[in-house]
């Protein structure tokens, strides 16, 4: 019989606490009658028989000791007598298998990270795995610290899953569709965590080498490795039934552009595992009862295409529903779901519903465009932060009225951390010397930076302008802008106003 690559030296740390298996040879019974007799004593003829040899003479006597070692591990291994019969029937190799290389392959499955109950449920469902050279190669792969490294890094449950699922005979060529991975271009030190997010049965076992080529070419004209990075389990998928429609369905729907559907699949590769029937009844959905053309849909799909993860009568129809009471019309949908298309995916129970209370207690009239527009605008913030932000604006003397008014005129003055806005509102009222009813005719004052934009204008500006001047001109000119008259001014020497 051919060396087996895999056999390591005797003494190698076997996990049983079995005298038998430590040992670095194997003595044959010898019963005293001054000792107790040790376990199976009794039995030897009965193990011999067990294993495979009809009786113990000087021609045969290592198939006898050998079967003898491995009914005796595998009790110790945790075997109840005839469950150990069952592996012995189960797989005739094992009774002509060395017991070496057995002890070999199960330290070996001990390294991929099985142990105690796990390898032994695993040995009983499938036996064939003490003695199958074809998954010597995915050994190899996982169990020894090898060039790629692999050692240790892929999940013991991945490795049972693996084992259990598979047969042995479509383990073969495990080891060069992995190296294909890397050089379709995943990193090394991410493929482990690609291994550990597929079903490896799936993907790599029962898929062959060229098949998966011919995968990792299609999936290379949208993105290729960074895709399989934001979701492995794509690599799951069947080519021809799932990925090509699925991925083709999008396409159309672009228009035929690889880039926009490329950046599609990148923002929710989720995506590609709805149906080509889910996807389409989106669309046609939106194409119908929002009456949006199909050039609006992907528009708003590349910016928000977790909308085909929404289901469509629990939240695409009531939530449509409501803007239209709100009068949009399908031109103001189109605009209104470019903005704020997050809207559509929302609970309504623990979240929208919050917000209209919060809207309608600070003045907005139910069925209005003016809510709608205020809706869309704080899709993006927690209920708890749009109740701190209007505690502040009532702190700093602000009426409801008063926000109402702002956030018609700046409707994402909703939206703006709340702690962040205090600091602002703070830097207004005590450093600038402002009045915070300056805010009313200019709310994207809170829309800019406070460190970034603020405070270096406003310390610029007071060097030559005092501390009157508009807050609106001071921010809302462009960095170029400002730029160009601070360094007109310096040129022309002005001369810089000091404080009293």
């Amino acid at each position: 019989m051919a060396a087996n690559p895999f056999t390591l030296p005797s003494n190698y740390p076997l996990q049983t606490p079995s005298l038998y298996f430590r040992a670095s040879a194997f003595s044959p019974f010898q019963p005293s009658t001054s000792s107790p007799r040790p376990k199976f004593a009794n039995n030897r003829l009965f193990l011999s028989c067990r294993c495979g040899s009809l009786a113990i003479n000087d021609n045969h006597p290592t198939p006898t000791f050998s079967g003898i070692m491995l009914f005796s591990l595998l009790q110790e291994m945790g075997f109840s007598e005839k469950e150990t019969d069952a592996i012995m029937d189960a797989n005739a190799a094992l009774r002509l298998t060395p017991f070496e290389t057995i002890r070999s392959r199960i330290q070996f499955l001990q390294s991929a990270g099985l142990y105690g109950a796990t390898l032994s449920r695993l040995i009983s469902k499938r036996p064939d795995l003490l003695t199958a050279e074809e998954i010597n190669g995915v050994l190899s792969l996982i169990a020894v610290n090898g060039d790629l490294e692999l050692k240790g890094k892929i999940e013991p449950a991945q490795v049972e899953r693996l084992f259990n699922a598979t047969d042995p005979r479509f383990m073969v060529g495990f080891e060069r569709k992995v190296q294909l991975l890397l050089e379709f271009g995943v990193p090394n030190e991410k493929l482990a965590r690609v291994l550990n997010n597929v079903n490896l049965t799936k993907a790599l076992c029962l898929r062959s080498l060229q098949e998966l080529e011919r995968m990792l070419a299609f999936l290379q004209r949208f993105g290729g490795p960074e895709l399989i990075l934001r979701r492995p389990a794509i690599l799951n998928y069947d080519l021809d039934a799932q990925l090509i429609p699925r991925v083709g369905f999008i396409l159309e729907l672009s228009g035929g552009d690889e880039a926009a559907t490329s950046t599609v699949l990148h923002k929710f590769p989720f995506v590609l595992a709805y149906t080509v029937d889910h996807l389409k009844d989106h669309v046609q959905f939106l194409n119908s009862y929002a009456e949006l053309s199909y050039e609006e849909i992907f528009k708003i799909v590349l910016v928000y295409p977790g909308l085909f993860s929404a289901s469509r009568k629990r939240k695409l129809q009531p939530r449509i529903d409501f803007l239209k009471q709100c009068g949009l019309s399908p031109q103001d949908l189109y605009k209104f779901l470019m903005k704020a298309p997050l809207f559509l995916s929302l609970s309504f129970e623990e979240n929208l519903a919050n917000k209209l209370v919060f809207m309608v207690k600070i003045g907005y009239r139910n069925r209005t465009k003016e809510l709608a527009m205020a809706m869309g605008a704080v899709t993006r913030c927690s209920c708890k932060n749009l109740q701190e932000v209007i505690g502040v604006f009532l702190n700093y003397g602000l009426t409801c009225e008063d926000i109402l008014d702002m956030s018609k005129k700046h409707p994402q003055v909703l939206q703006y951390n709340h702690e962040s806005l205090e600091e602002k509102l703070d830097y207004l009222t005590e450093e600038m010397g402002r009045e915070v009813g300056e805010l009313l005719s200019f709310p994207a004052f809170l829309g800019y930076k406070l460190d970034g934009r603020i405070k270096h204008r406003y310390e610029e500006k007071r060097k030559t302008l005092g501390e009157g001047m508009s807050i609106n001109k001071l921010l809302s000119v462009s960095v170029a802008t400002f730029s160009t008259k601070k360094k007109k001014k310096k040129e022309e020497g002005v001369p810089v106003k000091h404080d009293p």
